[in-house]
């Protein structure tokens, strides 16, 4: 049967600097908060192409290169929640984002095929999400020397996104 309920983390079970976006989460049920993510990115859906390059300061992602941190930092939550839920010890390695959006192509990428790859890698994360047994979301990995469950990760998940959007609306719009 598939998983129907993620509960919020408790504070233990992620670093200090994830409040940040476990904070954006207020919802009780963190699977509710990663689907209404999908209905949130119409604030990016709204931008127009002509748009999508904008940058808010010299040296800033455009909105082109903010949306594929996005996917990028989707996909590396969500290998890290598939590989702590996988009773997985190994230290996971830190990620850069400014390096990764430095060596990407998200600015010859249209803002719409962006915003497509994210709700593909979602809608998948959801799937893996909801096909965990209860037990499993209380495991705990580490990456980056900080320790982590997996349904932290699916909060921080949910609440990157609404971090990111709201950095939108505050710089971008």
């Amino acid at each position: 049967m598939p998983l129907d309920l993620i509960a919020r983390p408790e504070p233990d079970e992620y670093a200090a600097p994830y409040e940040a976006y476990v904070s954006k989460v207020p919802e009780s049920n963190v699977l509710e908060a990663l689907e209404s993510n999908l209905d949130e990115l119409a604030l990016l859906a709204s931008i127009p192409e002509s748009q999508a390059g904008h940058r808010y300061a010299p040296g800033k992602w455009s909105l082109r290169e903010l949306m594929g941190h996005l996917v990028d930092g989707e996909r590396i939550f969500a290998y890290r929640a598939l590989r702590f839920s996988r009773k997985d010890t190994t230290n996971l390695p830190s990620f850069d984002e400014d390096d990764f959006v430095a060596a990407s192509a998200f600015d010859q990428c249209r803002l719409e095929d962006l915003l497509e790859e994210f709700r593909l890698a979602r809608q998948g994360n959801l799937r893996m999400f909801r096909n965990m047994a209860p037990e499993m979301l209380e495991l705990r990995g580490t990456a980056n020397h900080n320790a982590m469950s997996v349904r932290a990760l699916a909060c921080v998940m949910a609440g990157h996104l609404r971090h990111h959007l709201g950095v939108v609306k505050e710089r971008y719009l």
